[in-house]
């Protein structure tokens, strides 16, 4: 099979899952931004942070190593029994510390008498880990219906345990109070139930997989596992620090606007809005899922060098598609948020380009990778975390959220350069820089343009932006020769 038809197959069917997962974020925003107060919203956005934080811990660059002895016939055989092994272990001595340590966890992150919520998140977040090699294994295997599958199911359980108890149930109680809803629902545990639905939904991911796990050989190779956490530890560097750049923001804003109740709305507000740049992060995530053990299996065809470079043009084109398509129709994407939350949009296009940027990072990361110079990847991330870090202190106390945004894509920035410039001198791969360039000042351009169409009807308004999206695609087409991208994908070129 063509190999770009098979990434593009793949991306499709992962794609399918992760967007359906991303859309319950977004058809759940304007439930629960219409629900709860910016500042209950804002206590989710920022456990939630936490959450993202802790996942990439608790999984320490396991799945990347996997993928990258899984294709060693020395070590097929026993590298995902190892690996998993692993990461249960460290799983189950999380919660156990966990545990021991709830109190003082429970002050720092200002939860109050809301412990329960931890312990949701604590024994969510152990599943998930364990979890994690399963399905990094059914994506080594190209099972990527099966993947899609699992993850619908989670996203399903999930959706529908949000609705009924935040919408049916206080519903139920208002139109029928005698029907007894109270004895399964209680009102005053109000955000609780989202890290019900998601502790739930998690549970049901491993019941789903036992059928995989069963099958699972006892073999645990500690020689083994201590090459794949050397190749590793880079990649948990790079995760954390990239966790930092997309999360610390969210975690630090409650800490550094003084005004208590006016840090957590700030911090309900930027995660709200964050979220409408949720269609790029869906294509990065699919993207990624397809791309990992795509470069990994490619490595050793003579033309791979060629195919990494037309991948990122591709990258680049449908990205600014997706950032034109969000802002020229963005008095349609904004009705996912409650209005309180509206005085935030002017940050989407920046955490648009934000992310982005990510996603051109990781097409350019594989040089680092395949070379095993992992900690190269570390390096830059680390630069990245400092310069986020260093970033919102200075600009969030003057800026609030528009200083979180303006950190995290000058982040970004300096982390595609670097990435660039450091691949080129250890792995180069002849990208097409300027087509690439063409394509992203056009998109610029074409932005900046639609910035000065102002109408009083939103509708006429993004009628009148239309025709840029079309004039961009025209001159894509005629550039990339549509005919023979076209019999290319499809295997006839």
């Amino acid at each position: 099979m063509n190999p770009l038809k098979k990434l593009a197959g793949e991306t499709a069917i992962y794609g399918v899952s992760s967007i359906l997962g991303r859309l319950l974020n977004w058809l759940l925003v304007p439930l629960y931004t219409n629900i709860f107060a910016e500042a209950e919203y804002g206590i989710v956005t920022n456990l939630m942070a936490y959450v993202a934080m802790t996942l990439v811990i608790l999984t320490y660059g396991l799945e990347t190593g996997y993928f990258r002895f899984a294709n060693d016939e020395t070590y097929k055989s026993k590298v995902y029994s190892t690996t998993f092994f692993s990461v249960t272990s460290t799983s189950l001595l999380f919660l156990l510390t966990f545990f021991l340590f709830i109190d003082p966890i429970a002050s720092f992150l200002n939860v109050g008498d809301r412990s329960t919520i931890l312990v949701l998140l604590a024994l969510t977040l152990a599943l998930d880990a364990i979890t994690s090699l399963p399905f990094a294994k059914l994506r080594q295997q190209n099972r990527p219906m099966r993947y899609a599958f699992i993850k619908l199911s989670n996203i399903g359980v999930n959706l529908s345990l949000n609705l009924f108890f935040l919408l049916l149930c206080p519903s139920l109680n208002t139109w029928f109070p005698d029907l007894g809803v109270t004895r399964i629902w209680d009102p005053e545990i109000g955000i609780g139930y989202i890290f019900i639905a998601m502790f739930v939904a998690s549970l049901f991911n491993l019941i789903l997989l036992l059928p995989d796990l069963v099958k699972t050989e006892l073999q645990f190779d500690i020689a083994l596992l201590r090459k794949v956490l050397t190749y590793s530890s880079p990649i948990l560097v790079v995760s954390i620090a990239a966790q930092i750049n997309l999360n610390v923001d969210k975690m630090l804003m409650p800490k550094l606007i003084s005004d208590a109740s006016e840090a957590l709305a700030q911090t309900g507000i930027y995660g709200a809005n964050f979220k409408l740049a949720v269609i790029m992060t869906l294509f990065i995530q699919a993207f990624r899922f397809a791309f990992e053990p795509f470069f990994f299996s490619q490595n050793k065809d003579e033309s791979s060098k060629q195919l990494y470079a037309d991948v990122l043009k591709y990258f680049v084109i449908f990205g600014i598609l997706i950032f034109l398509g969000v802002m020229f129709y963005l008095d349609i994407v904004k009705i996912l948020i409650g209005p309180e939350f509206h005085v935030g949009l002017g940050i989407v296009p920046i955490v648009l380009l934000a992310n982005f940027f990510l996603g051109v990072f990781f097409s350019l990361s594989l040089w680092y990778k395949l070379t095993d110079k992992t900690r190269f990847g570390a390096y830059m991330a680390l630069g990245g975390a400092a310069i986020t870090l260093i970033l919102n202190v200075v600009l969030v106390p003057k800026m609030g959220f528009y200083g979180a945004a303006i950190a995290i894509l000058v982040c970004s920035l300096f982390m595609t350069i670097t990435s660039y410039v450091l691949g080129q001198k250890y792995y180069p791969i002849p990208y097409q820089l300027k087509r690439i360039g063409l394509y992203f000042g056009m998109g610029m351009i074409l932005y900046f343009v639609s910035t000065h169409i102002q109408f009083e009807n939103h509708w006429l308004k993004m009628l009148a932006k239309t025709p840029l999206i079309v004039l961009f695609l025209v001159i894509v087409l005629k550039k990339e020769n549509l005919w023979h991208v076209i019999r290319r994908v499809k295997g006839k070129g």
